[in-house]
């Protein structure tokens, strides 16, 4: 092929380079030119157009696209019709993919004017989603480099779907004292859902002690009826002989691997009993959150097989995100001097008062004072550590209100998209060493220093590790304080959004501590404000 300007009247069969105009006609990027497109192009005054010019061995970028993926084997998946010298091929079915490696990177070297891109090895994948992708770059490539791409394609099957199958599935949840209820019954809800995007179902339940002997005889009585086999136990696997994988064996099953290079999912046991997979499940699966048993039960529900040397393959991208829920994490809270978790304020103070009319609310006075300095010198007040101070709406008069005080401001440019964008830009300045972030509320009167202290001993107290809530007559109100380990998925918060619907679907221990009437007033309308003892400025 050779491309680059060419006269017109050289130019017929050839494709057009750039979308070109004549007059009132507009011809598209990749037009093969005839004799009546030139005429138009001459009449319009052109001499020459940039266009590609096919060799008599040359296949134009859609034919040659369409020929190397008719040679492929691909089970489960469909190719679309060439376009622009691309065929793009997607799944007809939820599965797992698999991938030829050697065969994709062997296509990939025949010539750069061929590429093919496809998903990751055992990537789960929805009905319809794209799994793989087959260019050409230039608009016709040599038909001896498409043969070349074709023969490696004869070699075997390059890539695949392999369809989720609706498998029957057993639990074992094993219960020592302490452990709640409300655990193991969420424990369920999300086997359920991990379940059904495969169309695979949760036949039975057994709860056991945490020994040996019931989950044998708990896990022999479930494989007879089921696919599957999945144990919860109530203590993590600490040794190879521990509790899941010694129970496994005494039930007559065989342990094909104890540990996986997968965070979170070290903990997870892989056996086999009775012909059927079983599962001891990592305490990190008790989470929704993506982890190694998923990585695990997709490829088993997909009718794969796992084996020791899989699992022992996976530590290359099995540093997976942190799982809030974990109840050892990989990285302890960071931690004070004096060994208690360091907490920081966030008081959000970025809001327009909308509802006011006009005035801003932070700037009423209460006792003579703007609201949004009492608030802050009540941080101050507390044995929060430090207090940082999201402004916005009129920065720079709140900023003039909090004059003197010894805190950080940090400015959200963004105010008005919503509280998410202040609550983000207050977290991204909490101090490094802080175990967690309290989220106070700028328009609250009725929160004092010594409030503020209950949720900070409740948090400490706690380890460093749980939402702590500020309450009133047993309902949830604010403040609120946030451990670390919430810091991540704040940053993916958008719109009028706050933590609150984080704290539940993370599924983090919340812990409520009663502050009286205060928890649940703020001042977002004059009627409001007034009756809270509050006066309007301009």
């Amino acid at each position: 092929m050779k491309f680059g300007p060419v006269p017109i009247d050289l130019a017929e069969g050839a494709v057009l380079a750039h979308a070109t105009t004549a007059g009132e006609r507009r011809f598209r990027k990749a037009h093969r030119l005839g004799a009546e497109d030139l005429a138009a192009l001459k009449a319009a005054g052109a001499e020459q157009v940039v266009v590609a010019v096919l060799d008599p061995g040359d296949l134009g970028e859609d034919v040659a696209a369409e020929r190397i993926v008719v040679a492929m084997s691909h089970p489960n998946i469909e190719a679309k019709p060439a376009a622009t010298g691309r065929v793009n091929l997607h799944a007809e079915a939820a599965g797992v993919f698999t991938v030829n490696a050697v065969m994709i990177d062997a296509i990939n070297a025949v010539d750069p004017t061929i590429t093919i891109a496809t998903l990751a090895q055992y990537a789960p994948v929805e009905k319809g989603q794209m799994v793989a992708t087959v260019k050409i770059i230039p608009y016709a490539v040599a038909a001896d480099l498409v043969d070349a791409v074709s023969g490696i394609c004869a070699g075997g099957e390059i890539f695949a779907v392999n369809a989720f199958r609706p498998i029957r599935v057993g639990v074992i949840q094993t219960v020592l004292p302490g452990v709640k209820a409300s655990v193991l019954d969420k424990t369920l809800r999300v086997t359920e859902a991990r379940l059904a995007r495969s169309g695979g179902r949760l036949t039975a339940e057994r709860r056991t002690p945490h020994e040996i002997g019931p989950v044998a005889e708990a896990a022999a009585s479930l494989a007879r009826d089921n696919d599957m086999v999945v144990i919860f136990g109530a203590s993590a696997m600490s040794d190879f002989s521990d509790v899941v994988p010694a129970a496994i064996e005494r039930a007559g099953g065989t342990v094909v691997r104890a540990g996986m290079p997968v965070d979170p999912g070290n903990l997870l046991v892989l056996g086999t009993l009775a012909g059927k997979r079983v599962i001891g499940a990592p305490g990190c699966a008790r989470s929704p959150k993506e982890n190694g048993f998923d990585w695990v039960l997709d490829r088993l529900v997909a009718g794969l097989d796992v084996t020791a040397r899989d699992i022992a393959g996976m530590g290359v991208g099995g540093l997976l995100m942190e799982i809030p829920t974990r109840p050892q994490p990989r990285e302890p809270a960071p931690q004070s001097a004096r060994s208690e978790p360091k907490v920081d304020i966030v008081l959000l103070a970025a809001g327009r008062s909308s509802r006011m009319g006009g005035p801003n609310k932070l700037l009423a006075l209460f006792d003579g004072k703007p609201l949004v300095r009492r608030a802050a010198e009540r941080a101050l007040g507390s044995k929060a550590s430090g207090t940082v101070v999201v402004t916005g709406h009129q920065r720079e008069r709140v900023r003039h209100a909090l004059a003197g005080l010894d805190l950080a401001v940090t400015d959200n440019p963004d105010f008005a998209d919503g509280l998410a964008s202040s609550l983000k830009a207050g977290i991204a300045k909490v101090s490094a060493d802080a175990a967690g972030a309290m989220i106070v509320l700028g328009d609250m009167p009725g929160i004092s220093s010594a409030d503020m202290d209950s949720l900070i001993d409740a948090f400490r107290k706690s380890g460093g590790r749980s939402v702590v809530r500020a309450s009133h007559g047993g309902r949830r109100g604010n403040p609120v304080l946030l451990p670390r380990s919430l810091f991540p998925a704040i940053a993916h918060l958008e719109g009028d959004t706050g933590a609150r619907h984080l704290v539940e679907a993370e599924g983090l221990d919340v812990i409520d501590v009663e502050i009286g009437q205060g928890a649940s007033v703020d001042v977002d309308t004059r009627e409001a404000l007034e009756g809270a003892g509050g006066v309007l400025q301009d």
